[in-house]
C-alpha cells in the first residue's frame, strides 16, 4: 500500500511542477485534458502491490548482500525497463527536446531508487 501511494505522490510532483509542466508541454497537443483521479489511484496502487511482489520473486537473484543493496540493484532494474525504454520510445517517435529526455530519464531513476530502497529496508 505505501509504494502505491508513494507512487501516486512522486508523479504528482515530478509531473505537475513548474518547471515539468514546461518540458512536458510536448504532450499537451495528445494529452487528457482531465485525470480520473479513483482510477489513478487504483493503478498506482495495483503498481505498487505488483512491484513488491516483483521484488520479492527476484529477492534471491538480486545483486547485494543486504536488503538495501538488493533494493537499489531492483531499482535500477526497473528503471531500465519501465522508464529508460519508454523514454527511448517517445524519444524515436516525438520531437522531444532532451531537456524534457533527460528530465524524465532522473526522475523516473529517483522514483524507482526511493521504492526500491522502500522494498529492500521493509521486505
Amino acid at each position: 500500500m505505501v509504494s502505491g501511494v508513494l507512487f501516486g505522490i512522486m508523479d504528482g510532483v515530478v509531473n505537475a511542477n513548474p518547471f515539468a509542466q514546461r518540458l512536458l508541454e510536448v504532450y499537451k497537443p495528445i494529452a487528457r485534458t482531465s485525470v480520473n483521479p479513483v482510477a489513478g489511484i487504483v493503478i498506482d496502487l495495483a503498481y505498487g502491490f505488483v512491484m513488491a511482489g516483483v521484488f520479492l520473486l527476484l529477492y534471491e537473484s538480486l545483486p547485494g548482500s543486504s536488503g538495501l543493496l538488493k533494493g537499489i540493484s531492483f531499482a535500477v532494474l526497473v528503471w531500465f525497463f519501465r522508464v529508460a525504454m519508454s523514454i527511448a520510445s517517445q524519444w524515436m517517435m516525438f520531437r522531444v527536446r532532451a531537456q524534457t529526455v533527460l528530465y524524465s530519464l532522473l526522475t523516473g531513476l529517483g522514483e524507482m531508487r526511493v521504492l526500491g530502497i522502500l522494498y529492500g529496508l521493509t521486505l
